[in-house]
């Protein structure tokens, strides 16, 4: 999963080198004419990773997420990260107890923050809704915004979510937002 994970950064991390260097100006351009500020909403589709304690099975659930932001500033947002893992499936608590899961709704409030060159790390407590139990998590993130179009952008994600007393995800996912 490690090997996956610098796979994917280092993708990234080139793919965008190689897009900043042919629209560099424009880009640039862009952001001095507007501070960046307003809402945004993005949906997303993705797979999370989950490794239970104690557990040899390696589970990969398909989920949906809806993103609402609200950038401050082309620097500093906040967003409701929304997310429903749409599978049932059984997990190891840290304690060792087995607990089924039926369609578990995370929901995040980050903070975010624009590193430079489209990249954005987010991070922020959570919960985790779900019929037979419900978790505090805190979850940090990476995601790449890509832009088409004047208000259009595309984004790859990378989050790890940490349930505290019960066990931990990473979530990969491609999601298409519109900036307002």
């Amino acid at each position: 999963m490690l090997k996956k994970i610098s796979f994917l950064l280092l993708f990234l991390i080139t793919f965008n080198n190689v897009s900043a260097q042919e629209n560099h100006k424009s880009h640039t351009d862009k952001h001095e004419e507007s501070s960046g500020e307003g809402f945004r909403v993005a949906v997303v589709i993705g797979h999370t990773y989950i490794k239970s304690e104690g557990t040899d099975s390696h589970l990969f659930i398909p989920s949906w997420g809806l993103d609402v932001d609200y950038w401050f500033n082309h620097k500093w947002g906040i967003g409701l990260h929304n997310d429903v893992e749409i599978e049932s499936f059984i997990v190891e608590k840290n304690s060792g107890e087995e607990i089924e899961r039926i369609n578990p709704l995370v929901l995040t409030l980050d903070a975010l923050y624009h590193i430079s060159n489209g990249f954005v790390i987010s991070v922020g407590p959570g919960i985790e809704i779900e019929e037979n139990e419900s978790y505090v998590l805190a979850r940090v993130g990476l995601e790449y915004e890509y832009e088409f179009g004047s208000d259009f952008y595309m984004m790859p994600t990378l989050f790890y979510d940490h349930r505290f007393d019960g066990f931990s995800t990473a979530t990969i996912g491609l999601g298409v937002g519109y900036k307002f």
